[in-house]
């Protein structure tokens, strides 16, 4: 297996039949609740993450829709991005982790408010927009429940 669909599938992840996508949003929570729990957090490093996942996310993905078509369910590094875009720039901790990951996955899923829209971007970035897009929206409720103390 060639390095970018190695990275694509998120390390074979994608190939997982059913519930690929939520396997891999689940696996990166457990991998920020490391970042933070081994005190690796800083929001810049975070924000660093979340361009690097972007810029590599879109080029493999563009390679990997070549060999397994438009935006397959075995791509799921936008997943991994959609999931830590959902937590940048708020305190992470396990509460903020779930909420980020329910809210995630029904962005994610559903795609509403125009979100279906960006799939049909070409060369990969569909792949990675749509879930770019759903992380923000996740985000920024995230956001309003904190600045309303719904959560702290």
């Amino acid at each position: 297996m060639t390095l970018y669909k190695i990275i694509a599938s998120f390390f074979g992840i994608g190939f997982i039949k059913k519930g690929a996508g939520t396997v891999a949003s689940l696996i990166t929570c457990g991998f920020i609740y490391l970042y933070v729990t081994f005190h690796l957090h800083s929001n810049i490093r975070f924000l660093f993450l979340n361009l690097i996942l972007f810029v590599i996310g879109v080029i493999v993905s563009n390679k990997a829709e070549r060999s397994w078509g438009k935006d397959s369910n075995k791509i799921v590094i936008d997943e991994v991005l959609g999931m830590t875009v959902s937590l940048l720039f708020l305190p992470i901790n396990f509460i903020t982790i779930v909420i980020a990951f329910v809210l995630f996955r029904f962005f994610d899923i559903l795609k509403p408010l125009g979100i279906r829209k960006t799939e049909k971007l070409i060369n990969g970035w569909g792949v990675m927009v749509d879930d770019l897009v759903a992380g923000i929206y996740s985000n920024i409720i995230i956001q309003i429940l904190i600045i309303t103390n719904i959560i702290k």
